[in-house]
């Protein structure tokens, strides 16, 4: 069977059980270079327009050969573009925010937008072209290539919450938030035109679906409250999934948050969800048992396996027992992608990786 209708079968998209429950990973980019190195296989980057999501869209040729069912394709910075520099490695993006490389992440050190106080300086602040010739011919080239035999995965993750509050800081955003700043509504609007235009391009392309999302919990709770998020958002993500499935019915749609995010699954399933991820363990709410019980014949699951000690830990046995029970809960009657709850780290490794790998095969037969 091949990795596409697996995926399709798994997620209850077509008819019948997969051979064997299909998997997705990400690698950070030293673990890139590693299997890159041990495959022969020159990692192929695609610089994102928002530099973390750049692993996530690289290296499809490297993680398929370890035995990825999915690729991931996205948005990348036009082409001839180049992040300005500011000083030492400090970058400046498209969007004006100054990035500063971390060992684990790039992190947003300066904000465009972290003095906005009224509706002129929304007005005056230049969004980048979400159409801008170039953004997606690695995306094209990924699904030209993949396509027929890998089930393909637009990535929008940074959809309209979190690409907001990174445009102005997050204390700013909430602050702003919770005193009904008007300006605020333009800039969600805004953000929510350019997302929106960054998953049509890729739905034209020929993804199987896309991914949306953005980190809306805590290890407790929500960030913010359910309810301000069914006012502030739930709408917005709406139009976006209605949007895209006017060029295709037949999308799949992926919603991802991390984080305690329970309490919105029943609204994810509402405004068109198929797919909630990732399914992040060790936080309030997120018992594989409980879940698939509640809502395992209304959405699929993808992801699951713990990424903040587990896969760290290299305990071997622990991991193959966890990936075994996940299989056996989450994946029971189909509605299963398993995945890491997170891109794969340096703190995990390579043995790790592929035992985990060889634990899902092993144990993700229908």
């Amino acid at each position: 069977m091949i990795s596409k209708e697996r995926v399709y079968k798994a997620l209850r998209k077509k008819e019948g059980n997969p051979d064997r429950v299909p998997i997705q990973f990400d690698l950070c980019r030293q673990l890139t270079e590693t299997f890159g190195k041990k495959l022969g296989i020159v990692p192929d980057y695609a610089l994102s327009y928002y530099e973390d999501l750049t692993y996530r869209i690289s290296a499809n040729e490297i993680r398929t050969r370890m035995g990825s069912d999915v690729v991931v394709v996205g948005g990348t910075v036009p082409s001839g573009y180049a992040p300005e520099p500011v000083t030492g490695s400090i970058t400046m993006n498209e969007f004006g925010m100054h990035m500063m490389p971390t060992p684990l992440y790039v992190e947003v050190i300066k904000c465009p937008l972290e003095n906005a106080s009224a509706l002129s300086d929304i007005e005056n602040y230049r969004f980048p072209d979400s159409y801008a010739p170039g953004r997606f011919e690695k995306a094209k080239r990924d699904i030209d290539r993949f396509g027929k035999d890998f089930f393909v995965i637009g990535d929008v993750e940074i959809s309209i919450f979190e690409m907001a509050w990174h445009l102005t800081g997050l204390e700013k955003y909430m602050i702003s938030m919770m005193c009904e700043e008007p300006w605020l509504t333009l800039l969600d609007d805004r953000v929510e035109e350019w997302s929106t235009g960054l998953a049509l391009q890729l739905v034209k392309a020929g993804v199987d679906a896309i991914w949306l999302g953005e980190d809306l919990g805590s290890q407790t709770s929500t960030l913010i409250s359910p309810d301000d998020w069914r006012a502030r958002f739930k709408p917005r993500h709406k139009r976006m999934i209605d949007r895209l499935r006017t060029e295709n019915p037949d999308l799949i749609v992926i919603m991802h948050s991390d984080g305690a995010v329970a309490p919105l699954i029943d609204d994810f399933i509402e405004i068109g969800v198929d797919v909630y991820n990732p399914v992040q363990p060790n936080v309030a709410g997120s018992d594989p048992r409980e879940l698939k019980d509640k809502y395992g014949s209304r959405i699929s699951f993808f992801g699951g396996i713990d990424q903040q000690e587990l896969l760290p830990s290299g305990d071997t046995d622990r991991i193959r027992n966890e990936i075994k029970e996940r299989i056996n809960i989450l994946g029971k009657d189909r509605g299963y992608l398993l995945a890491p709850a997170h891109i794969l780290q340096a703190d995990v490794s390579p043995e790790t990786i592929e035992a985990m790998i060889s634990a899902s095969f092993e144990f993700g037969g229908y």
